[in-house]
């Protein structure tokens, strides 16, 4: 079953991660950076991982060097643990999913990424989301969940056939043939598992907008987000495809539907 993805995802930008700032003590992906994106009536984009006790836990990097005041693997460590970690520069922790919805209840759409557990676009063993699902029992408030892995999609429409869902795109380039390889990088190029997935939106990289494939879909009913915008210039160029925007850096003005 093919879930529409709902009206608040096109017509609010969407939030990078949260309306952050880091000169503000704003973090990525912390609890601030959704209220800010609440206050200002902006859409949510975010990111989550899997705790080593098995919770859905908001964070991006597998690793948690960059933006956390410690280090290592993610899925090392339990949801309490986490929660106990400062993010660089901030008041915040790092959050559970269960706790971010209780914030955000509904005020502000959440278009929610599944990373990909994997390291390769491999299969899942479902366990991000089952606990993403499980969180999300009883939510009431506009969700979509996308993730760059199919597979990850493809159970998501096993387990939650009622959610919107969706496949992070890009162009595969270089970088990514390192873990995924030349051949893994054709194939997600071409965004083979549309149709098998039932997804309703692709989320594509601004830089490989362009793509016929992504007009393809768009003219076949897809809808198409695309990520990351960072200036009004950009904004503008992606508009001319896209129907709504994850942005960051400015202050994305709201577009009349």
């Amino acid at each position: 079953m093919r879930v529409p993805l709902p009206d608040e995802f096109l017509r609010l930008p969407l939030c990078h991660r949260g309306y952050h700032d880091a000169s503000k003590g704003v973090i990525e992906n912390a609890l601030s950076a959704f209220r800010a994106a609440i206050d200002a009536g902006y859409g949510i984009e975010l990111d989550i991982q899997l705790s080593a006790d098995g919770d859905a836990v908001v964070f991006h990097d597998d690793t948690l060097d960059r933006v956390a005041e410690s280090v290592g693997l993610v899925e090392a460590l339990s949801a309490a643990e986490l929660g106990r970690i400062r993010l660089k520069g901030s008041a915040d922790t790092i959050p559970t999913f269960a706790e971010t919805l209780a914030l955000v209840a509904g005020r502000a759409p959440l278009l929610v990424e599944l990373k990909d557990q994997s390291g390769d676009m491999s299969g899942t063993d479902g366990a991000l989301e089952r606990a993403t699902v499980a969180a999300l029992m009883g939510y009431r408030g506009p969700v979509a969940l996308m993730s760059f892995n199919p597979h990850s999609i493809a159970c998501l429409a096993d387990i939650a056939p009622d959610l919107p869902r969706g496949i992070v795109t890009s162009s595969w380039g270089p970088d990514d043939a390192a873990t995924v390889g030349t051949e893994g990088c054709d194939r997600l190029r071409a965004i083979p598992d549309y149709d098998r997935t039932q997804s309703s939106f692709i989320s594509h990289e601004l830089a490989d907008l362009d793509r016929p494939r992504v007009s393809e879909l768009k003219a076949q009913g897809a809808r198409v987000l695309t990520w990351t915008v960072r200036s009004p210039t950009d904004e503008a160029l992606a508009r001319r495809i896209a129907h709504n925007i994850t942005f960051e850096g400015y202050p994305a003005p709201f577009i009349r539907p």
